[in-house]
């Protein structure tokens, strides 16, 4: 006898798919402990930024990526947060061991955004923690529904899933860096009104290239005097940042290995000129700025351009120019990839629940 059985359409829940206040998406933030002062905090910036969106976020650290104890400890507490957070994604904001336990302890889809030191070669960890930190990214990456990449130089090293990368760099809080009137605020700083100062990030010294700074700023003093090298290294308080950025005549960038610094991109919105060499997206974020210049990984040409910046003694049009996006601009286009995400989805319940009849003999 033939029988026929007949599939009937079922509507998946979409509820978490609904506009902005009347059921908001919830996403859980993975990011690792900050190891300093600055450490992460345009993710914590970033996340503020999509909570003013209309995003239910929680914040996860791992507290250790070194210790296997407290990594198994963390796993489980991950996955206590997943439960009780109950998040429609979750979002590792770096590589390495971070996004590594976020797929690892959840079926929901995981976005993955890499920035940098994650991907690149990082000569602080050394050799056998690099290796390490970057084979955990790539394997990451094969479970992650979308990644998130700061830079094209950046998504260029992933091995594998390029076909689900966005290249969507960090923004900047244009309601912290503005430009302000630099002798005012060289007097709540303490400098002097006619000091030459040169602005150099190093929270971490060998790969943003503290050697080779200090080279090129001895370099540019033999050539137009005295300078004030101001070093931020991850101890300063980021609110000091901005006023610091608006009192220095030039930021200076030597790093061998970038994803998109977030320090080139708060410059420019201080209207700070740059002096960087070629490394990430700086190239991209510089164009059409002046004054600003991009040079050879070389002290004599690094320092000369420190010279040419700071005897001009001029803003930039970095504000002008529309190369930093700001924060909401950026939690814009992430809520756009996270919707984008939850309806493809959706989509592909549905179909699964909605296959067409199937049809079989009943024996005699």
């Amino acid at each position: 006898m033939a029988c026929t059985v007949e599939t009937h359409p079922l509507t998946p829940d979409i509820s978490g798919l609904r506009e902005e206040g009347d059921c908001p998406l919830r996403v859980l933030a993975v990011t690792p402990l900050p190891s300093s002062r600055a450490s992460m905090v345009h993710v914590t910036r970033q996340v503020a930024s999509l909570e003013a969106a209309g995003v239910a976020c929680q914040t996860f650290s791992v507290a250790s990526r070194t210790s296997p104890r407290i990594v198994l400890r963390e796993w489980r507490r991950l996955r206590r947060e997943i439960r009780a957070f109950q998040p429609h994604i979750v979002h590792a904001h770096y590589g390495t061991l971070t996004a590594f336990l976020a797929v690892l302890s959840t079926a929901l889809p995981v976005v993955i955004t890499y920035r940098g030191s994650d991907l690149n070669p990082n000569r602080t960890r050394g050799w056998l923690r690099e290796a390490v930190g970057t084979l955990l990214s790539q394997i990451a990456a094969l479970r992650a529904a979308r990644v998130i990449c700061v830079s094209n130089q950046l998504k260029g090293k992933l091995w594998w899933r390029r076909d689900r990368v966005s290249i969507i760099p960090s923004g900047v809080d244009t309601t912290l860096f503005y430009p302000r009137d630099l002798h005012e605020v060289r007097r709540e700083l303490g400098w002097g009104e006619n000091e030459r100062v040169v602005l150099f990030n190093a929270g971490d010294p060998l790969c943003k290239r503290l050697d080779l700074a200090l080279a090129a700023v001895q370099f540019a003093e033999s050539l137009c005097g005295r300078i004030r090298f101001v070093v931020l290294d991850g101890n300063v308080s980021p609110d000091l940042v901005p006023s610091m950025m608006n009192a220095s005549d030039c930021l200076l960038l030597t790093s061998d290995w970038e994803g998109s610094p977030n320090v080139v991109k708060e410059a420019l919105v201080c209207n700070l000129p740059v002096v960087s060499v070629d490394v990430g997206d700086v190239r991209e974020r510089l164009e059409q700025v002046h004054p600003s210049a991009i040079v050879l990984r070389d002290i004599w040409e690094i320092g000369k351009a420190i010279s040419d910046a700071l005897r001009q003694s001029q803003r930039s049009n970095g504000r002008e120019s529309g190369n930093a996006p700001s924060t909401e601009a950026i939690s814009q286009r992430i809520v756009s990839l996270y919707r984008t995400l939850q309806m493809g989805l959706a989509r592909s319940m549905f179909r699964f629940l909605n296959r067409p009849s199937h049809h079989f003999t009943k024996p005699s």
